[in-house]
C-alpha cells in the first residue's frame, strides 16, 4: 500500500485522542498500532498540539512511518502513521 493508496481510502484504525492531553495520544497509539497488519494505517484524532511534534518523534523512535497530518472530522488534525513492523 503506497501512502496515496491510504491517502485514497482513509485509515485502518481510527483513535480518537481529542480529549487526551500530552502523553496520552501517543501512549494511545503504542498501545493499539498493533491493532493492525504491517503497512495498514492508523489515525490518531487529537487537538493537543504537542502531538504535532511527539507522533512523528515517536515513529522515528519505534521504527514506523508518519504520514504527516491531515484535517479530520469536524476540522480535528489527524496524525497519519503505517505501521511497518
Amino acid at each position: 500500500m503506497s501512502t496515496s493508496d491510504a491517502d485514497e481510502t482513509g485509515p485502518d484504525l481510527v483513535l480518537d485522542c481529542r480529549d487526551l492531553r500530552c502523553p496520552m495520544p501517543v501512549i494511545e497509539l503504542a498501545k493499539h498500532v498493533g491493532d493492525v497488519e504491517v503497512g495498514a494505517t492508523v489515525a490518531v484524532l487529537a487537538h493537543d498540539p504537542a502531538a504535532r511534534v511527539d507522533i512523528p518523534a515517536w515513529c522515528r523512535m519505534r521504527g514506523h512511518e508518519a504520514l504527516g497530518e491531515a484535517v479530520g472530522p469536524d476540522g480535528v488534525p489527524a496524525h497519519r502513521v503505517r505501521r511497518l513492523h
